[in-house]
């Protein structure tokens, strides 16, 4: 019977990999970006596109772990989550006041380390912020 099962629960891990995310990033329309719009220096640019803009953006860079099923579709759930809250590729797309907000959430969101994720840190050296480098970002962030 165990192994019945066993088999049954390889024979789905096997089949659920023919079931494939969308890797397929949205156009980033030209001058609606939050780099396009918003003068940053080159260290805090660095720093927000390293962190953020795999989740934040329309510029994902998909790993070859983004094709182990199920771990793809929570990742790309993450993705997902992250444009839908904030997504500096379409920066342009917001009112004044929403860009303040998201600004200041930004800064709230670091202070209180949310962001970036440590699932997210673990697999990406690039995106773990020193304590100096959050405090750089998050005065960046309540300057806007």
């Amino acid at each position: 019977m165990k192994k019945k099962i066993g088999l049954a629960v390889l024979a789905v891990l096997v089949v659920i990999q023919f079931i494939q995310i969308d890797k397929n990033n949205p156009a980033v329309i030209e001058n609606q970006s939050y780099e396009d719009l918003i003068s940053i220096p080159d260290t805090e640019q660095t720093l927000i596109i390293n962190a953020c803009y795999d989740c934040h953006s329309n510029t994902t860079h998909y790993p070859w772990y983004f094709s182990i099923q199920p771990l793809g579709w929570w990742l790309k759930g993450h993705v997902n989550g992250g444009r839908e809250h904030l997504n500096f590729s379409e920066w342009g797309a917001l009112t004044a006041d929403e860009q303040r907000h998201k600004n200041e959430d930004c800064a709230e969101i670091l202070e209180k380390e949310w962001m970036p994720i440590k699932s997210y840190t673990w697999a990406h050296g690039e995106a773990k912020l020193t304590a100096e480098q959050r405090a750089q970002l998050i005065v960046w962030f309540q300057k806007k």
